[in-house]
């Protein structure tokens, strides 16, 4: 597209980075990990910048397989929390991706009826695409002045370069996730190293004495034992550092994503069968959470679900999560990662994850978490 004023948009652009970098690193107290203070970080520079009164982010969310509202400026963005979104629910939505441009629709073309209210007396809706590389990321919804003319061509590529740039810095901040995550990798092949060096090194020795024929004499007796003790000191330290990745902030409860998950997998019989949602303990949301994310995951990936079972307990100072599906028609074969990441951090919180087939037709995942209090 060409420019017809650059400096103007260097210019914006500029005032765009000096916006995002008053953003907080952290969450806010309303928000989840996945970055709304960041987002709508986003949407507030966009209005500041352009006519827009308004500004809505979707954006996909991989971690739950989902189009999520991430941010908004000038609305209340929880109001989008429990919605089912893809990129045919506005299909305007669909077309500023596929053309990498921006659009302007009518106030209530095509609106979905449940959002139609929120719309109010405005001059128009401007979709503008968040597309890098040839990537979706997601789309800006905005509205302008109902006193406002048709989007002039200038304001339109303004919005197009704010998109993109927006684009730029949601996938970077992807990019600073996923290298966390690779450091965290290296800590544990790190541990790992340094347990088969250490303790596996001294056991192994001390197997060796053992098997040997006739009886150890007293000096032999006592370097076993300095060499157990030493097995047991490497251990003790090892131990002590994280054991893996812990699960990200979440402001839903299991119950609401227990509801999201049945209207989002309808055709899979997802239903409370015992227990209360609510018992879980609020330190163990985020694992719980993950884990039933994960297992419902898994039972699409490697089975053909019409029933998934979900069974929650917290009593004897332990707090129980049991889901279990039908329709596994063969061996799933190895767990996923992501439950196996779960497991880790079950230990780290002295509890235990397990997952597999207690009937041929059927797949179990059970977390047991000490809870006390």
């Amino acid at each position: 597209m060409n420019d017809p004023d650059g400096g103007a948009h260097i210019a914006a652009l500029d005032a765009f980075v000096q916006v995002l970098a008053s953003v907080p690193e952290g969450p806010s107290p309303r928000s989840d990990d996945d970055g709304r203070a960041f987002y709508s970080g986003l949407c507030e520079a966009i209005c500041q910048l352009t006519s827009a009164q308004r500004a809505l982010i979707f954006r996909y969310d991989s971690t739950r397989r989902q189009v999520r509202a991430a941010g908004a400026h000038g609305i209340d963005v929880e109001i989008f929390d429990d919605g089912f979104f893809t990129v045919e629910t506005l299909a305007a939505a669909r077309e500023a991706l596929a053309t990498d441009s921006v659009v302007e629709i009518p106030p209530h073309d095509a609106i979905p009826p449940q959002y139609a209210s929120l719309v109010g007396d405005v001059g128009g809706l401007v979709v503008t695409p968040m597309a890098a590389g040839g990537r979706w990321v997601g789309v800006i919804i905005s509205d302008r002045p109902s006193s406002a003319t048709p989007l002039p061509a200038a304001e339109s590529h303004m919005l197009w370069t704010l998109g993109k740039t927006a684009a730029l810095a949601t996938t970077a901040r992807i990019s600073t996730h996923q290298a966390q995550r690779a450091r965290e990798l290296e800590a544990r092949i790190d541990m790992a190293r340094d347990i088969h060096d250490g303790a596996i090194q001294r056991l192994f020795g001390v197997s060796l004495a053992l098997s040997g024929e006739g009886p150890l004499d007293a000096e032999s007796r006592a370097r076993c034992a300095d060499e157990l003790q030493l097995a047991m000191q490497d251990l003790r330290n090892a131990l002590q550092r994280p054991l893996g990745r812990t699960s990200r902030p979440t402001n839903t409860t299991l119950g609401e994503e227990l509801t999201r998950l049945a209207a989002e997998h309808a055709e899979s019989g997802i239903v409370l069968e015992r227990g209360d949602p609510a018992a879980v303990p609020p330190d163990l949301e985020p694992l719980v959470q993950s884990v039933l994310v994960e297992a419902v995951r898994n039972a699409h990936r490697h089975a053909t679900p019409t029933a998934v079972r979900v069974s929650v307990s917290d009593e004897a100072d332990a707090f129980v999560l049991e889901i279990r599906n039908d329709g596994v028609t063969h061996n799933p074969g190895p767990s996923g990662v992501g439950l196996r990441l779960a497991a880790v951090e079950a230990l780290q919180l002295g509890g235990l994850l397990e997952f597999g087939q207690p009937s041929p037709n059927e797949w179990q995942v059970r977390l047991v978490v000490p809870h006390h209090g």
